[in-house]
């Protein structure tokens, strides 16, 4: 077993595992790292505990210190020229007539260098512009190509339901998400109703496919002939949430009804499997 310490660079961040070297941190704690980047703050989101040697790549990164008041404040102002920092990439941008967006800058803590998220549809030649901004910056220039996914994530959105996306509050990792999960759900395909403010598919799809697969398996397909308590039918839709099926019975004029009955009140008709769902590739970045 390792002890480890759980901390974040920004507030809805992926956790990284640092080695506390033998001192106790509390969640909350702001915190100053040894990271591939040089020196980072972060915020602790995981006070010291253990865990099993083979969940953590060693060696882990040390803590180098509890955040001083000095170090608070240097990380204060860091994000107060993040304006600053984005504003004249765009501008640069826009002098050397490059197609890609600027999502956010951010000095490192020790100031050492300036990190530039953008997003763009193809490969982008920026080495004039790293130039340019190292001219004005004075200090090291990384540009880092992100997604959709990413832009949203940093910059914050709120979803459909109302609510902030789940990126920006609680999800740390992007997870797989298929058309098929739309299509076992009984979702329209239409995607401006299953796709998120990133354009891709809604990452709440996955919360609740377990159920909905369970449940399809259990629905006879469309237009399966079953028996009900008022004679045979057919299938003409589900209500997957109350697991009921809909089914339409013809009279001899040509008129149709369609009545509703609970899944255990049918029988016959061809049970439907999930892997049977065509699917398109997972919506998920590269």
């Amino acid at each position: 077993m390792a002890i480890i310490v759980g901390v974040r660079y920004k507030n809805s961040g992926k956790t990284y595992y640092f080695d506390p070297k033998g001192q106790q941190y509390n969640e909350g704690d702001g915190v100053v790292c040894d990271t591939a980047r040089g020196q980072e703050y972060g915020v602790v989101s995981t006070a010291n505990k253990e865990v099993p040697d083979k969940s953590i790549v060693q060696p882990l990164r040390p803590i180098l210190r509890k955040a001083t008041y000095e170090d608070e404040v240097r990380h204060a102002e860091n994000l107060q020229k993040k304006a600053y920092l984005v504003k004249t990439t765009q501008e640069k941008v826009a002098k050397h007539n490059l197609n890609m967006k600027i999502v956010d800058a951010e000095y490192t803590f020790d100031r050492q260098k300036v990190v530039v998220y953008f997003t763009a549809e193809g490969r982008v030649d920026f080495r004039e512009l790293v130039k340019d901004l190292a001219s004005v910056f004075h200090v090291r220039i990384e540009l880092r190509q992100i997604y959709e996914r990413d832009d949203i994530k940093m910059r914050g959105a709120l979803a459909t339901c109302g609510r902030p996306c789940c990126c920006t509050t609680f999800l740390n990792d992007f997870e797989k998400v298929s058309i098929k999960m739309a299509k076992v759900q009984g979702l329209s395909l239409n995607p401006q109703k299953i796709s998120g403010c990133c354009g891709k598919l809604m990452c709440c799809l996955k919360y609740e496919n377990p159920y909905y697969q369970e449940v399809f398996k259990k629905m006879p397909k469309m237009n399966s002939s079953v028996n009900t308590p008022d004679g045979k039918g057919l299938v003409a839709g589900h209500d997957m949430l109350r697991q009921e099926v809909k089914v339409k019975f013809l009279s001899e004029d040509g008129s149709q009804e369609i009545k509703s009955y609970p899944l255990d009140k049918i029988s016959g008709g061809k049970m439907q499997k999930p892997e049977e769902v065509t699917d398109e590739p997972d919506e998920t970045d590269e």
